[in-house]
């Protein structure tokens, strides 16, 4: 396990917070979703009450190394400031002589938010001298920031790299102990439900996962890879010709290691959609298949009935269930059957009894949709860094942390 913050001495510090507040903004650059500032809230207030000045440092979208207005992190440092009750200033920049006078006016109790990251290139890129100004700042570092510690940026490396104390914060610790837990010391049965569009992305979860676990779920665009390994027709729907050998072979080590292994076995097809807009042209023919195979001219859409009535006894039956990727185009209200009653049956296991995770947004988003997210056991706030846990990989920011 990784040091806390509960371990060191921070009281009257000034600590370096690196906290994940890529938030979405909508048209007026307001936050539509601030989950992830209130999540970090448990540390912060730990940290104040020892009477702590804090420096927190972020991105936020993809600015390419310039300082980019629409994605500043000025509307961050507004809802911090509401749900803390005190005022967090914002800096104009996060290096700079401008900055390093705010730093240095900084008194316990204070909240300093950096501008984002990401305006400057040595960031992404790790630079060292980048990283001893970041580090100069504060006499602590925390890492808080679960969806960036898959990233060597200098943030997340860098900056702990050349910092004598670091930490990680109470969210941090709380995604490490559930996410390595769960695929460590999982209770049996154990379920992986896995969803999204491709297996180039999930192939090494999907490896580590046949080590572990007594079924898997395949789901969401990825299953049309693996029904094209079986010889099933899929119609016009999407899926990775390049990869149909991978598929079989993952599903002839399912076999050897007598897990369970489901891919649909009817569907919910569609002849046009435009999936930019996320719509369903009026004249669109919708049906619900009685098999596998998709019909030509129709693509798959969402899993069918069967399917889904075919995995619930699995969900009911298991005690650790880890869930990442829809089972359709759930954005879609007509398509999103499938992967609203996966998650009601994911919530209705843990409040049986069983250990669930999600993790990925869209998986969150989806539970979310279903009004279950008060039920699931931890829903992750990383959707890349959870992935790659989930890979078996050792994750930079993570490492990076001393052991107790």
């Amino acid at each position: 396990m990784k040091i806390t913050i509960k371990d060191v001495n921070v009281k009257g510090k000034k600590v370096l917070v690196r906290v994940d507040y890529n938030v979405p903004l909508d048209d007026k650059l307001q936050i539509t979703n601030d989950k992830r500032i209130s999540a970090t809230l448990p540390t912060l207030k730990y940290l104040l009450d020892q009477n702590a000045a804090l420096i927190l440092m972020s991105h936020l979208g993809r600015p390419k190394g310039k300082a980019t207005p629409s994605m500043s992190l000025k509307p961050a440092a507004k809802r911090l400031s509401e749900l803390l009750g005190r005022e967090v200033k914002m800096a104009p920049d996060c290096v700079g002589d401008a900055v390093n006078k705010m730093v240095t006016a900084l008194k316990p109790g204070d909240v300093l938010l950096l501008e984002n990251l990401r305006f400057h290139p040595e960031e992404e890129a790790n630079d060292k001298k980048f990283s001893q100004e970041l580090a100069s700042y504060g006499e602590v570092f925390v890492q808080d920031a679960f969806g960036t510690v898959h990233r060597a940026h200098a943030s997340t490396e860098g900056v702990p790299k050349l910092m004598k104390v670091k930490a990680a914060g109470f969210l941090l610790e709380k995604e490490i102990k559930f996410l390595g837990d769960t695929l460590n010391k999982p209770e049996k049965p154990f379920l992986a439900i896995l969803g999204g569009g491709r297996i180039t992305k999930k192939k090494k979860v999907i490896e580590n996962l046949l080590n572990r676990v007594d079924a898997l779920v395949i789901g969401g665009a990825m299953a049309y890879t693996f029904l094209k390994a079986e010889g099933i027709e899929t119609g016009k729907s999407l899926f990775e010709a390049d990869k149909v050998a991978l598929a079989k072979s993952l599903m002839e080590k399912a076999m050897k290691k007598n897990i369970k292994f489901f891919i649909p076995i009817d569907h919910v097809v569609v002849d046009k959609v435009d999936f930019e807009k996320k719509t369903v042209p009026a004249d669109a023919i919708i049906k619900e298949t009685e098999e596998a195979e998709i019909p030509e001219g129709f693509m798959g859409v969402d899993i069918g009935p069967m399917t889904i009535q075919r995995i619930a006894p699995v969900i009911k039956e298991s005690k650790t269930i880890v869930w990442n990727g829809p089972m359709g185009v759930f954005e879609i209200d007509q398509f999103a059957k499938g992967t609203i009653e996966i998650a009601k049956m994911v919530a209705s296991a843990t409040e049986k009894g069983a250990v669930s995770v999600v993790g990925g947004g869209d998986s969150v988003s989806a539970v979310k949709k279903a009004g279950v997210d008060k039920k699931i056991t931890h829903i992750s706030t990383g959707g890349g860094a959870s992935l790659e846990y989930m890979e078996g990989i050792q994750l930079p920011g993570i490492a990076v942390l001393p052991e107790k």
